[in-house]
C-alpha cells in the first residue's frame, strides 16, 4: 500500500513540535532561580500531561506512516484531539497534526478492503453443467 503523504507531514510537524516542548520546558526549569524555578517547575507540572499525550501521538503517527496503518493514523488522531482537552491552550499547536490523521485514516483503505488474488473469485467448471 502507498504510504500516507498526510500522515508525513503530520509526523514533521508533531515531532518537531515536542521537540520545541522538550527545549522549551527543560529550558525553563534548568535557567531559572528562586521563585522562577517554582512557577517554571509548576507550568512544567501542568503542561506534562499534554506532552506526554502529544509524544506518544507522534509515535504512532510514524508507526501509521512507516506501516501503512489505518490504526496508527486513528490512534495519532485520538491521542492529539485529547492532548488537546488537556491543554486546551496549546489547542492550535496540534491541531493541524489531529486533522491530517483523520483525514489520513479516512483515505486509507482497510485491509479487506484491497483486492488480494487469492481471495479472488475463480471460475470452476466442475461444479458447473456444461450447456
Amino acid at each position: 500500500m502507498k504510504r500516507s503523504k498526510l500522515l508525513l507531514v503530520s509526523g514533521i510537524i508533531g515531532a518537531l513540535y515536542v521537540i520545541y516542548l522538550i527545549s522549551y520546558f527543560g529550558d525553563a526549569v534548568g535557567s531559572s532561580e528562586g521563585m522562577e524555578a517554582v512557577s517554571a517547575g509548576i507550568a512544567t507540572v501542568l503542561v506534562m500531561p499534554h506532552a506526554v499525550l502529544v509524544g506518544i501521538a507522534v509515535i504512532f503517527n510514524w508507526v501509521g506512516f512507516a506501516l501503512s496503518a489505518r490504526w496508527g493514523a486513528l490512534t495519532a488522531g485520538i491521542l492529539y484531539a485529547v492532548s488537546m482537552l488537556l491543554m486546551p491552550i496549546y489547542f492550535p499547536f496540534v491541531l493541524i497534526e489531529m486533522i491530517l490523521c483523520f483525514v489520513a485514516f479516512s483515505k486509507m483503505k482497510k485491509a479487506s478492503e484491497q483486492p488480494n488474488k487469492q481471495d479472488a473469485f475463480e471460475y470452476d467448471k466442475t461444479n458447473h453443467p456444461q450447456w
